[in-house]
């Protein structure tokens, strides 16, 4: 019957962590999250008591944060390269309003929203007549 119990209350705790997962603002905070619930459950399985619970929770708290932390930092690096390939131009309008024009960088020149390729970056005034008013 414990086991039983403890299966139960492992499953309703990884249930409960999973409803406050969204609310998480980045994979760290997600993986810390879950991996408490997660090693709180095995903790109380494995040692039916609760400081194994809470040892477990700690162990799994620690680990799902060095997880997440790894998942952001590999986010952040992908980011980072994207924004090396695209430049935005901000074309101001005739009422002061200002278009942003985002090219991406291929080979020597730029490639605009509508695909236009320039064999430069173009200024505001180039880019005006297709994206300004």
């Amino acid at each position: 019957m414990a086991n039983k119990t403890t299966i139960t209350v492992t499953v309703a705790i990884f249930s409960l962590s999973l409803l406050f997962a969204p609310g998480c603002e980045s994979d760290t905070q997600t993986g810390t999250l879950v991996g408490a619930a997660v090693g709180a459950g095995v903790g109380q399985a494995i040692g039916g008591s609760t400081g194994a619970t809470l040892a477990g929770a700690g162990i799994g708290a620690a680990g799902g944060y060095m997880i997440g932390r790894e998942q952001d930092k590999k986010k952040a690096r992908s980011a980072d390269v994207q924004r090396l390939d695209e430049v935005t131009v901000n074309v101001v309008n005739s009422n002061g309003s200002i278009t942003p024009v985002r090219l991406k960088k291929q080979g020597a020149g730029y490639v605009g929203p509508k695909g236009e390729y320039y064999d430069h970056l173009p200024s505001p005034n180039e880019l005006k007549s297709a994206y300004g008013f």
